[in-house]
């Protein structure tokens, strides 16, 4: 009896130096003001992405709750960095949960059995991907990752620390961190000046701009194969949420379930799963008062180009918040508001609702929605981490099952120049490819180095989404306007790199295997100048990606440099090939207004301009001009060539973003080594027609068929028959040089490789 009151006094001892210990740990996790002096979301304040990742780095050494990596380096060499946040006892077993989530998803590895896999299900946490800051002038996202890993590391809500005890959180806090600088540093320069918020001169990604959240399946960029290799490939989420800003003039918020129409190789269960998550997510957030919410409007489910996940097993949440001007604070009045597709911003209804009647829209309004959002999504992945898991293991099951009589068992894929190309990307998306020695199948005999993806296997969809031709619904409101995609109709690699591929309706025999066979050419150099516009143009920037990619191929060392206004009109042309990217006629010539931007950054190449480069064509240079910048050609020159799709109404022809066939004259130098039937992505397109039939100066050398049933490949093609026989290729000959018009793109995105040789042709002087 005597020793109970020692003992009682020590145990309160160590409760109250355990409460101090606490007490001082819980004071020396730094919240993000700690770290930048302000807090993320207050007005004109944007953080450098040196104090992003500053901050994660003394996050992970103050909270046992967080762990920090860099995984690689981004494109211009920065930090490629995520954070895994749980509670403490899940991330000292993190290789566990990997290996459940790695059964779950294949589950050949535990050979389909049910029982074994509800234990693993009852055992797992639902793992959840947030990605942000993929879009740099969305600078939001950015922001928000650190109030998002503020609360989950410091919190002690139940809620919170439920959600930490079901989930497993893997938080990229950009997806492009040097665009982060890029637009922080031009917000910087422009505060408290008339052009404070405006986007800056230049793509804010160094070779896609924009389109690096396009590059989910072709896999070009260092940020999208970092993140495919190293988070999704390895972890296998259930969901991902990726943070999207919007315009500032409609909805507050978009939040699934998306429009029409869904890519047919995406499961059920993922449209099952997305719909009724982004329902809580947007129901949760309207009782705690958010306004302006929108589902089931805008954005599609169409292409894995956005949507990796889809195809691996997991949701895409993508949510897109109302913009600001940047960090400064905008005021959008009720009259200001604009319709959405697919929803009234003015009027209530059933999938927008409640209304948002206008007014001032800050920083942190963004940041607001943006975290509640994510807390919703991780509640509702908390709530049902069984529920989300039993999905997971039914999508896995159902891809490795046995295929049946009829199914396709196999694509053969027959070596060719880009064949490589189309396996490794699926490789790169975790899809299993063979490349036995040679074999026949069904009489037809396959070279060593052909590859053999087989049914049956994880993400198999992911290659039939790949490999097979799309056929977009011809989708038209009551009006019969066409209701246009989010993005494009056509995401068909093996048609992008002229790739064959055989599929196989039964099983095939397994067979000795061999590395992938590859090949040496040789090859020329040549240098080229490549107009660049301060209003930048995404496919300049593609268009240095392929010539720095290339280089060291077939189409290696092709020199480049830009060329900008000031030197066209002032007649300094260093190369004798220019090429001006796709870009609209109007910002070629004209360029930003006066007023819109700084001065040294206003204007085009002007009539002066124009009049110089026709001069430097007729002395011997060449002049290659991409899709819309084709008419930017044919209107200052005076070229004897019209654009057939010029004037067309919509709801007689729409060609949003699809692959079609072209006839090529392979007697013309430019198509050397191009075989006799080729593509053209068209994505607002020329078609061009001779307006002077007796004219030798220009030469077609690609055009659509004269049958328009022979046109469309994949995708959709409104009206096809206005392109029929017209030209898609030109050369026309001015003085002692050429004018070259491409009215496609043929770099597209990085992915048409079979129109590349076209490019190259064209620069290579022939």
């Amino acid at each position: 009896m005597k020793t109970f009151p020692k003992i009682s006094a020590s145990l309160r001892l160590c409760g109250l130096i355990f409460l101090f210990a606490f007490s001082v740990f819980a004071q020396t996790v730094p919240t993000p003001k700690d770290v930048l002096g302000w807090t993320p979301g207050d007005d004109k304040k944007l953080a450098s992405w040196e104090q992003i990742v500053d901050y994660f780095k003394k996050l992970d050494a103050a909270s046992d709750r967080v762990k920090f990596e860099e995984i690689g380096k981004t494109t211009m060499g920065r930090p490629f960095v995520y954070a895994t946040i749980s509670a403490p006892e899940n991330l000292k077993n993190l290789e566990k949960y990997k290996q459940i989530n790695a059964k779950l998803a294949d589950p050949r590895l535990i050979k389909s059995n049910d029982a074994l896999a509800k234990q693993l299900i009852k055992e797992g946490k639902t793992v959840v991907v947030i990605t942000c800051g993929i879009h740099s002038t969305e600078v939001g996202g950015n922001l928000s990752s650190m109030l998002i890993a503020d609360k989950l590391a410091t919190s002690k809500e139940p809620e919170i620390l439920k959600i930490l005890q079901d989930t497993i959180i893997l938080l990229v806090p950009s997806l492009n961190p040097d665009g982060n600088d890029i637009v922080k540093n031009w917000y910087d320069k422009t505060l408290g000046t008339p052009y404070e918020g405006t986007s800056p001169p230049e793509l804010y990604h160094k070779y896609t701009g924009h389109d690096n959240n396009r590059d989910w399946y072709a896999f070009t960029q260092v940020e999208t194969q970092l993140t495919v290799s190293q988070i999704h490939n390895v972890w296998h989420p259930q969901i991902v949420n990726d943070i999207h800003q919007q315009g500032a003039n409609g909805s507050r918020i978009f939040i699934p379930p998306y429009m029409q129409p869904v890519e047919p190789n995406v499961p059920k269960e993922i449209v099952e799963g997305y719909t009724e998550l982004g329902n809580f997510m947007a129901d949760e957030m309207r009782k705690q008062g958010f306004q302006g919410i929108t589902t089931n409007s805008t954005y599609d489910a169409w292409t894995p180009a956005r949507a990796y996940s889809h195809y691996h097993g997991g949701v895409r949440i993508l949510t897109e918040t109302a913009s600001a001007k940047l960090a400064s604070p905008t005021n959008v009045t009720f009259d200001q508001l604009r319709d959405g597709l697919g929803y009234d911003a003015k009027k209530e209804s059933d999938n927008f609702k409640p209304l948002w009647k206008g007014g001032e829209w800050h920083l942190r309004d963004i940041t607001n929605y943006m975290t509640a959002a994510t807390f919703q999504l991780l509640k509702h992945a908390s709530i049902n981490r069984e529920k989300w898991l039993t999905k997971f293991y039914a999508i896995g099951k159902e891809e490795v099952r046995t295929r049946k009589k009829g199914e396709v068992y196999a694509y053969v894929i027959p070596k060719s120049k880009n064949s490589l190309v189309v396996t490794n990307a699926l490789e790169q998306a975790g899809v299993k490819v063979e490349y036995p020695v040679a074999f026949e199948v069904d009489g037809r005999k396959f070279d060593a180095g052909t590859a053999i993806v087989r049914a049956g296997q994880p993400y198999f969809n992911f290659a039939v989404a790949m490999l097979v031709p799309q056929k977009y619904p011809d989708m038209k409101d009551d009006k019969g306007n066409p209701i246009p995609p989010y993005d494009v109709t056509a995401h068909t690699f093996s048609l992008l790199t002229n790739t064959e591929f055989v599929p196989v309706y039964k099983p095939l025999p397994n067979y000795s295997k061999i590395g992938m066979v590859t090949a040496t050419e040789s090859c020329k150099s040549f240098q080229v100048q490549l107009y660049r516009s301060y209003n930048p143009s995404m496919d300049e920037g593609w268009t240095r990606w392929a010539f720095d990619e290339y280089k060291g191929s077939a189409f290696c060392g092709v020199s480049h440099k830009p060329i900008f206004n000031k030197e066209i009109k002032s007649n300094k042309f260093d190369s004798r090939t220019i090429i001006f990217p796709d870009q609209s006629p109007n910002q070629i010539l004209n360029g930003y207004a006066k007023g819109s931007m700084p001065d040294e950054y206003v204007g085009g190449v002007g009539k002066d301009g124009a009049a110089n480069l026709r001069k430097f064509v007729e002395a011997g240079g060449t002049l290659v001009f991409l899709n819309r910048a084709s008419d930017f050609a044919i209107e200052q020159f005076g070229l004897p060539l019209r654009d057939v799709t010029d004037g067309l109404k919509r709801k007689d022809f729409y060609i949003p973003g699809s692959i079609l066939r072209t006839e090529i004259d392979t007697n013309h130098p430019i198509a050397k080594g191009m075989p006799k039937d080729s593509i053209a992505w068209f994505e607002d397109s020329a078609a061009f027609e001779i307006t002077m039939s007796d004219d030798t100066n220009v030469q077609i050398i690609a055009k659509y068929p004269n049958n328009p049933k022979d046109i469309l490949l994949s995708g959709w093609a409104l009206g096809a028959e206005k392109i029929a026989g017209k030209a898609a290729l030109v050369q026309v000959n001015i003085g002692k040089g050429k004018v070259i018009l491409f009215g496609f793109r043929p770099q597209y995105r990085g992915q048409s490789l079979a129109t590349f040789p076209l490019l190259f042709n064209a620069i290579s002087g022939n």
